[in-house]
């Protein structure tokens, strides 16, 4: 069998990226992927639109990735969000910016992105093994030398770069089979958890508020009874808790605290332009002007009748009383829930409901530079499969483009290839 100089073990866009541009170097590329087609997971991303980057510069980038971010700053200079825009619009997919920066394809079609990947392997000669799941990597003297599949077949090469994504969404494939590798290899491997995923919630208010969206809110969140971070956005109420796009964002650092067993929970400022003493003053003048009139209608036009009803619910009895009657007492238990409206979290939504995979392969075991690992001699590593999840936003992707790129041009033109 004639030797592939650089194997790449799965076909997400990590994987892509990385065969590209291994090729790009001028090595001989082999593409393994378990499924019978390449890129399922890329396909879903963005609501099948796929945002698969973002203008943000390379500070912000690194932030939204948390303490682990600084890891990224090579591949981001290896492959930037204009050097993607790039990549797509000179091989004829046009792109565009929509709101905080999301990067997405001119025709909201996740398959064209996917259709230009492809299109580029065949350009660049790159050897595609579909639904040819990998079973083994080989080494001798801690220097990479080949990879069985799950056939028995055997494809001797000078370098492997696993791109095998994390455990989210398994049905696309993410069967956590990088982990194992990486493992038998002696890497070590940070715990995963799910990221960018609902929360569970304590209340029997939540059946009530079931499919509610809120725009614009800002959100607390209480490490015990301390504050530790405030986010403004989205939300969207579900019948065990909350999800959208600011609740996704904070879900990673949420997990974190519920792993260590703490308690951990949320508040949510449904009026955050107005100041708690402004508010006062106009439930105050409300209340003195309109005595004869409920206080719903205080509300009138400012926030979804649902929550209304809920807000007065949990505040003044009967919710239905009128303004003349309300007490100091009340009023101040309306205000504080307008301001605050606190949820005790249980826990996340299961991973194969989660967007991403935190945790993966640890990073003090990775070159930042090449991609490389630092145990073992020619093998790499891209995408979800490290310790890397950043928020929502075309990040995550764009990571795992910046990674796969700088990885396969590592070991495409790495001297032991």
């Amino acid at each position: 069998m004639t030797k592939k100089k650089t194997v790449i073990i799965g076909g997400g866009p990590a994987g892509l990226m990385a065969a590209i541009s291994a090729a790009n170097v001028g090595s001989s590329v082999t593409l393994i992927e378990k499924n019978r087609s390449l890129g399922k997971k890329l396909l879903l991303t963005g609501n099948r639109r796929c945002n698969f980057a973002n203008t943000a510069d390379i500070d912000i980038f690194i932030s939204k990735f948390g303490k682990n971010g600084r890891f990224l700053r090579n591949a981001w200079t290896s492959l930037a969000a204009s050097d993607i825009v790039e990549f797509f619009e000179t091989r004829g997919l046009r792109c565009k910016v929509e709101s905080s920066g999301r990067i997405f394809p001119l025709d909201d079609r996740s398959s064209s992105v996917l259709e230009i990947l492809e299109k580029e392997l065949k350009t660049l000669h790159v050897q595609i093994l579909k639904g040819s799941p990998a079973a083994e990597l080989t080494c001798r003297n801690n220097r990479i030398s080949g990879v069985i599949l799950s056939d028995g077949n055997y494809i001797p090469c000078g370098n492997i770069i696993l791109a095998t994504g994390g455990v989210s969404y398994p049905s696309t494939g993410s069967s956590g089979d990088g982990f194992k590798f990486s493992r038998d290899l002696g890497h070590k491997i940070v715990p995963l958890r799910p990221g960018l995923v609902p929360l569970i919630a304590e209340g029997n208010c939540l059946e009530t508020l079931m499919s509610l969206s809120l725009y614009g809110v800002s959100l607390k969140i209480f490490h015990g009874d301390r504050s530790i971070k405030t986010e403004k956005g989205d939300i969207i109420f579900t019948d065990r808790g909350l999800s959208g796009p600011l609740i996704l964002s904070v879900s990673g650092t949420i997990s974190s605290f519920l792993e260590k067993k703490e308690k951990v929970s949320i508040g949510i400022n449904i009026f955050p332009d107005i100041t708690s003493e402004k508010m006062n003053d106009m439930l105050s003048e409300y209340i003195k002007n309109h005595p004869a009139k409920s206080m719903k209608h205080f509300f009138r036009g400012m926030i979804p009748c649902r929550l209304r009803d809920l807000l007065l619910f949990l505040s003044i009895s009967p919710a239905d009383k009128k303004a003349g009657l309300v007490t100091r007492r009340e009023k101040f238990l309306l205000n504080s829930l307008c301001k605050d409206l606190r949820f005790s979290i249980k826990g996340t939504y299961p991973m194969r409901e989660a967007m991403i995979t935190m945790g993966g392969i640890h990073l003090r075991e990775v070159d930042p530079h090449t991609m490389s690992s630092k145990i073992i001699t020619g093998l790499y590593f891209a995408g979800e499969i490290l310790d890397i999840a950043g928020d929502s936003g075309g990040f995550n992707l764009q990571a795992a483009l910046s990674t796969g790129h700088l990885a396969g041009k590592s070991a495409g033109s790495a001297k032991n290839s």
